[in-house]
């Protein structure tokens, strides 16, 4: 593809955009359109294709750390930061949904949100920390691991509870394999927490189990 027909491909993907917005385009083109701002004078095509070839889906390639975007051919530091800026941004806009609201009236919001912070492929562990009215005050990730493994502790979720003067709390971890079911550890990690987090009178409303495209609920489940 030469220069012109390069800039002439943007700017339909661009007038595509502008006309219907996301919808019109593939999921491929959406990163191809958002590259453009990053990268001039290059065919960007491959370069979507590749991102959801490797990270499957929008909010796979959203989700993805710098250093994995950084694995795909055409895609350096500063396009990886213009990914990571976007998710970021996606993820306040989702944040402000869940603050100031009662979060049991809105659990959609709450699982969107948790699915964009958690959603990559390294294990993470997040507590949302609430008052009183079960409104958010914080949210804080408290532990990352590898692939395969965060491991947290009872202790921290309370010393972070009473530093954040949390009358109640919401627990979610991802499973980046896609499949939400609770493992024999988060059964045991959630009823070590319950219980210690009931001796500062703190309640845990809910653990969830989240994935990039799936999730599960210890609540809705009967687990907690």
């Amino acid at each position: 593809m030469d220069k012109t027909d390069n800039y002439g491909h943007r700017e339909r993907l661009r007038e595509r955009f502008r006309q219907v917005g996301l919808n019109g385009l593939h999921d491929y083109e959406m990163f191809e359109l958002l590259l453009s701002f990053a990268i001039s004078r290059r065919d960007l095509k491959p370069i979507g294709k590749a991102l959801i070839r490797r990270f499957k889906t929008p909010g796979g390639v959203l989700s993805a750390s710098i250093d994995e975007l950084t694995t795909v051919n055409g895609i350096g530091e500063h396009s990886a930061l213009l990914i990571e800026l976007v998710n970021e941004l996606c993820g306040e806009a989702l944040a402000e949904k869940i603050f100031d609201h009662d979060v049991l009236s809105s659990p959609g919001a709450v699982r969107d949100f948790c699915r964009m912070k958690l959603g990559g492929e390294r294990e993470a562990f997040m507590v949302i920390f609430l008052n009183p009215k079960n409104h958010v005050i914080n949210y804080q990730v408290l532990q990352q691991g590898t692939v395969d493994h965060a491991t947290i502790y009872p202790r921290e979720i309370v010393t972070a509870a009473l530093r954040h003067l949390a009358t109640g709390i919401i627990l979610i971890h991802n499973h980046p394999s896609g499949e939400c079911t609770p493992s024999r550890a988060d059964l045991k990690i959630t009823e070590a927490v319950v219980k210690a987090a009931e001796a500062i009178e703190v309640k845990v409303l809910d653990h969830l189990i989240v994935s990039r495209s799936n999730y599960l609920s210890f609540a809705e489940k009967s687990l907690i």
